[in-house]
């Protein structure tokens, strides 16, 4: 029963993978008989675990989400007790994932096609509303976190409009980011 269950798990892991690349590649389009061909199992196999290519485009968001989670989490320095820590580490994990990551176009169109598709959009949309409530009590003042939270989204994306990001460039912004994560006051007075 162990090795059926994870051989399950494999498979899944290896569908969501499949998935990823095929979207890339392929774009919204992409068939469930490629996705099943990338993944080597049959369609069947594929059907087993995802009913509708909603539903795999829907898992393969919630999993992008939960790595990004884990990570930020992992980022998270037990040793800071100042307001903002959290803020730190979703900067943090946001860079170190475009920094580790061979093809920053390859992620951020990944994230772009999900968007095509209502229920990863709208679960997507749900789990950044989630984040923006978990970074505003995190004792940063919201002007910080607004602008912190939009530039790493504007970093993220960057790569589709210019290319693959410099690690000069990264490590910069990475840098002004994490500074303006570790005030507390606004950016600006009241307007």
């Amino acid at each position: 029963m162990a090795g059926q269950v994870r051989d399950a798990a494999r498979t899944r892991r290896a569908l969501l993978d499949a998935a990823a690349r095929s979207v890339v590649l392929h774009g919204a389009g992409v068939s469930l008989d490629l996705v099943a061909r990338e993944a080597g199992v049959s369609k069947g196999g594929l059907m087993h675990h995802f009913r509708s290519k909603d539903e795999l485009m829907a898992a393969l968001a919630d999993d992008l989400f939960d790595q990004f989670a884990r990570a930020v989490e992992d980022r998270m320095d037990a040793d800071d007790p100042r307001p903002g820590r959290r803020l730190r580490a979703y900067v943090r994990a946001t860079f170190d994932d475009l920094e580790k990551t061979q093809d920053a176009v390859e992620q951020a169109t990944l994230m772009a096609t999900l968007s095509a598709f209502p229920e990863p959009a709208r679960r997507v949309q749900e789990r950044y509303r989630r984040w923006n409530r978990t970074l505003a009590e995190d004792g940063v003042d919201p002007q910080r976190v607004l602008v912190v939270l939009r530039a790493c989204d504007g970093v993220s994306i960057a790569p589709l409009f210019e290319g693959q990001l410099g690690p000069e460039e990264l490590a910069s912004t990475r840098t002004l980011l994490l500074e303006l994560a570790s005030g507390t006051g606004p950016l600006v007075g009241d307007t």
